[in-house]
């Protein structure tokens, strides 16, 4: 299943988080894709062990993660896994059901990073690498 960026993503809510953010959105942006790989790694682990415990704490950091950013696409799956995986834990069950959904899950992360990072690059162009001469910009009487 394909994924486009306008389906995936609230950009009102991702243009909310960069402004709230200021200089620090390209930062935590950045600790957003480490820590989702992460997360989805770790589903995908606790899947294979069908350990439904190893489920909760990861897909619950991504699910927050991804509220903040306004990939709620993601944000709700990652919230259906950690709710069932939560559930069997309580019943002692297994979760095979949930196959189908963590198998969704990378290709959905990656939809997503993709589209809040080619969203985010303007900034990422904007900064002035150490040492770099810029151009069209103040330089404070200097040439």
């Amino acid at each position: 299943m394909s994924h486009t960026a306008e389906d995936i993503v609230n950009w009102g809510t991702f243009a909310g988080t960069r402004t709230v953010l200021g200089e620090a959105f390209v930062r935590v942006l950045g600790y957003f894709r480490e820590d989702g790989i992460k997360s989805v790694a770790a589903i995908e682990q606790a899947m294979r062990e069908r350990d439904s415990a190893k489920l909760v704490l990861p897909s619950h950091t991504l699910k927050g993660e991804s509220w903040q950013f306004g990939a709620e696409r993601l944000a709700a799956l990652a919230e259906e896994i950690e709710v069932a995986a939560r559930h069997y834990v309580e019943i002692r069950q297994g979760p095979e059901e949930l196959v189908e959904k963590v198998v969704q899950l990378r290709p959905l992360f990656e939809a997503t990073l993709t589209a809040l990072e080619a969203e985010a690059s303007p900034l990422v162009e904007r900064r002035a690498q150490f040492g770099a001469r810029t151009f069209g910009q103040s330089q404070f009487g200097r040439l």
